[in-house]
């Protein structure tokens, strides 16, 4: 039973890790493909939004921190997202 529960946060990881590659492809191929607007910068922005909160919350293992570090974390990353969202929609014309 103890092998079990030792495998079991590696295999989690393991998946995990695979999706994020998965994202990280599906951002590069619409990147490349040329496609642009704030639907699309929007969409690409909240795939990354995602991909931060993954890594924050499993591979940094904040997930299992007191709830000020996820606030803190967190936070961190939706103000920057925020941020950059902001950038793109004063830069457009």
């Amino acid at each position: 039973m103890h092998a079990n529960a030792t495998h079991s946060p590696n295999r989690r990881s393991t998946v995990l890790w695979v999706l994020l590659l998965a994202a990280t492809v599906f951002t590069w191929a619409v990147g490349e493909n040329g496609a642009g607007g704030p639907a699309i910068a929007a969409l690409l922005l909240g795939v990354a939004a995602l991909k931060g909160a993954a890594v924050i919350l499993d591979f940094m293992a904040v997930g299992r921190a007191p709830l000020l570090w996820k606030a803190l974390t967190l936070g961190w990353l939706a103000l920057v997202c925020a941020l950059i969202a902001l950038a793109y929609w004063k830069g457009m014309p």
